[in-house]
């Protein structure tokens, strides 16, 4: 058999060979580090045997397939350390995750922060042990009959709802045997360094029906340095978690009277108003018109659109005048409606219709996290329909759209090209002409991507972009869909060049995506110190006694008459805490006044960026801020003052 490897060259054996012993072939050193396999782009075991052609990537640590396997097997060494301390616990599932593992436990119980301590050690007492880890399988009774003996339901309930000729596998490690599809490490040898990290309450099937089970969140990595790494880029995270700077800096609130509903407050509002201008404004330049459709429309309109059959579950749904109705859930079928209310013509096309539009989806309460996961939100959508030879500029004139606004904000970002899903709708002729079209529009640009096989839309093929933030966290925003299918659905039509009808294509993109969530992004990204432009406040006014107030309100009149945003802080406290506290509130400027300043018509300026910039006057001071918002600059920290 011949077997191709990832760079291209190729190994040629007389006999079956397991992954394992292919990558002792290679290199000793590639086996030792070697944590799954992938034969012909499936994830496998290590132990997996190959008997046939085929191509086959070894998988460390550092790829995303083998950092899954390695997670794994930690989850599984969790719930070995576990069972040996708290017999009576019940195991439900644990897989790997982003960044780790967890695992589901039914505990009579409640376990704490103290019990953390002790399954880690635990857990270092099973690492050292070097214990092999096996594979085996059973048939499904057998396997009901074992987890039933060992009076583990959950395990029981899962195996009950696999197919009747379903080969049940399972992997031991000393004592342990896990029901498990894998992969796994040979070994919980190489598990040296990891920490559980929290606990949480966790849905039995993640349905608010089945009993509350604790599901314990953990992290694993090869080196201890990693590690604390990684640990401290999470503690970094907490510092800067939307929901506390939110509230300390007076964004937005959530209340109980409205779970997963927003309340922006007034500092929050000019946050969102100033992002939604900067939003038009680039709409403008690049040939938008900006729409606005009803936020409730009837169920006739979401039966079309496919939405009654596919998503109600998530829709909030009302009756009027005896007719059901939908408060929208997706922006799109409204654009279509505006699109059919006049004659189209291909002269017409491309016709790129912006909307900033309020949508609302039920999400479960569990599942609700601040402004990233709400029930109602502002969407930045925009349709575009056109015919299939401007696909490609169309796409093009997308992609840069969202790079632009991207790069604004300092973002780092890398793209995937999603292709047709097994249940996909269309012609084979539809789907290869609107795959190329994305491919050669990312190839005109020069954009590198990962290919995502199979996960676009039932509708049509997508790119995603996957955005970095300043510590490092990727989070999926901008979007471009191809559709076919609402635009057939709709009977959408315009007259050709030919005089015919024809039907025309539609782009659904979002930069932003959720005005909110990008909010709550832009929070975390910047820790709330945001660029001057951004900033709810731009300029605080600090006068150092009562008797420069009169010079302070001057100052602050004049930066209001050049549509600064600013603040005068008119307390009887020191000037040093007044400068602490708007330290605090992460204001970019402050402008110290006393006798000095107000004789010579000046103001001592203290930045978030430079520290104390000295004395300028009022009128260069209110030219250069002035400047620095036109051209919404994001301006670098220079100096980190004392707290």
């Amino acid at each position: 058999m011949i077997i191709t490897l990832k760079d291209g060259s190729t190994k040629e054996y007389d006999q079956a060979m397991s992954v394992l012993d292919i990558a002792k072939d290679i290199s000793e050193g590639l086996a030792r580090v070697a944590c799954a396999g992938e034969v012909d782009g499936e994830l496998v075991d290590l132990r997996t045997v190959v008997d046939k052609d085929c191509n086959l990537n070894i998988l460390t640590f550092e790829s995303e397939g083998g950092a899954w396997a390695f997670h794994h097997t930690t989850s599984h060494i969790m719930a070995q350390a576990i069972k040996r301390l708290y017999p009576g616990v019940k195991l439900a599932i644990g897989p790997s995750v982003a960044d780790g593992f967890y695992y589901d436990v039914d505990s009579e119980t409640p376990l704490t922060a103290e019990d953390l301590v002790k399954i880690e050690a635990e857990m270092k007492k099973i690492v050292k042990e070097a214990l092999p880890i096996t594979r085996f399988t059973k048939s499904r009774e057998e396997a009901i009959a074992y987890f039933k003996e060992k009076e583990e339901p959950y395990k029981v309930e899962l195996i009950e709802d696999l197919p009747e000729d379903a080969e049940i596998s399972f992997y031991q490690q000393g004592e342990f045997v896990d029901l498990c599809a894998g992969p796994h490490l040979m070994s919980t040898k190489p598990i040296k360094a990891f920490k559980l990290t929290s606990l949480a309450g966790a849905y039995w099937r993640g349905s608010e029906k089945n009993k509350m089970l604790t599901r314990i969140y953990g992290t694993s990595f090869t080196k201890k340095a990693d590690l604390e790494e990684y640990l401290n880029r999470m503690e970094e995270a907490k510092k800067r978690d939307h929901r506390k700077l939110g509230k300390e800096l007076g964004l937005f609130m959530m209340r109980e009277e409205g779970p997963g509903f927003p309340f922006f407050l007034p500092k929050g509002m000019v946050l969102k108003n100033t992002l939604l201008d900067y939003w038009r404004e680039i709409h403008r330049k690049n040939g938008y018109v900006e729409i606005s459709t009803p936020i409730m429309l009837s169920r006739h309109l979401w039966e079309t659109s496919g939405h009654w059959d596919h998503y109600k579950e998530n829709m909030y749904t009302t009756v009027i005048d005896d007719t059901d109705f939908a408060i929208k859930p997706m922006n799109c079928p409204g654009g279509i409606l505006v699109y059919q209310s006049e004659p189209r013509s291909y002269r017409d096309l491309p016709l790129r219709m912006g909307e900033l539009g309020l949508v609302h989806r039920h999400e479960k309460s569990g599942q609700l996290h601040g402004l990233m996961r709400v029930r109602c939100f502002t969407q930045d959508d925009a349709h575009i329909f056109m015919m299939p030879e401007q696909i490609r500029d169309e796409i093009k004139g997308v992609a840069r759209l969202i790079d632009e606004v991207y790069q604004l904000f300092g973002f780092k970002y890398h793209v995937e090209l999603s292709t047709r899903p097994e249940d996909s709708m269309g012609s084979d002729e539809d789907w290869e002409m609107a795959t190329e079209a994305l491919r050669g529009a990312l190839d005109d640009l020069g954009l590198p991507y990962v290919v995502n096989e199979g996960d676009g839309a039932f509708y049509g093929p997508k790119i995603d972009f996957h955005l970095e933030d300043s510590i490092g966290r990727t989070w999926q925003c901008g979007t471009i869909q191809l559709d076919f299918q609402l635009p057939l659905r709709f009977n959408c039509e315009y007259i050709g060049a030919d005089g015919e009808k024809h039907r025309p294509i539609m782009i659904h993109r979002v930069a932003f995506g959720s005005i909110e969530r990008f909010i709550g992004i832009l929070i975390e990204h910047f820790a709330g110190a945001f660029p001057t432009w951004l900033s709810p406040v731009q300029v605080k006014v600090l006068p150092i006694s009562d008797k420069y107030m009169e010079y302070g309100e001057k100052v602050k009149a004049a930066l209001e008459a050049a549509n600064i945003r600013t603040e005068i802080d008119t307390r009887a406290e020191k000037i040093g805490y007044k400068i602490r506290e708007a330290r605090l509130q992460k204001i970019p400027y402050m402008l110290v006044v006393g006798a000095k300043e107000e004789e010579e018509n000046t103001v001592s300026v203290r930045s978030r960026f430079a520290g104390d910039e000295g004395a300028k006057s009022l009128d260069d001071f209110i030219a250069a801020i002035t400047e620095e918002i036109k051209n919404r600059e994001n301006r670098k920290v220079e100096v980190e003052e004392q707290k």
